[in-house]
């Protein structure tokens, strides 16, 4: 496995983590709502480079799409 793989792996893991702890919900259910999110899509679409940010960041994404239907990303 690459780098960019594992690191992928690994922030995956962490953030269905945070959505089954701060949801309250099982990992399973997480997996589904993370699996089947936009965020997800950009996440493993190696030329965005979201798979460089750290999972808190993703998951902020995550929240974001979950409470208004899409990405919302600040501009600087």
């Amino acid at each position: 496995m690459c780098k960019k793989d594992q690191l992928l792996e690994y922030s995956i893991q962490d953030i269905i983590d945070m959505i089954s702890t701060d949801l309250s919900i099982e990992y399973d259910e997480a997996m589904n709502k993370f699996y089947n999110s936009e965020v997800f899509e950009k996440l493993i679409d190696k030329d965005t480079g979201l798979y460089l940010e750290s999972p808190e960041y993703v998951y902020d994404l995550f929240k974001d799409e979950m409470n208004f239907g899409h990405i919302i990303q600040a501009e600087i």
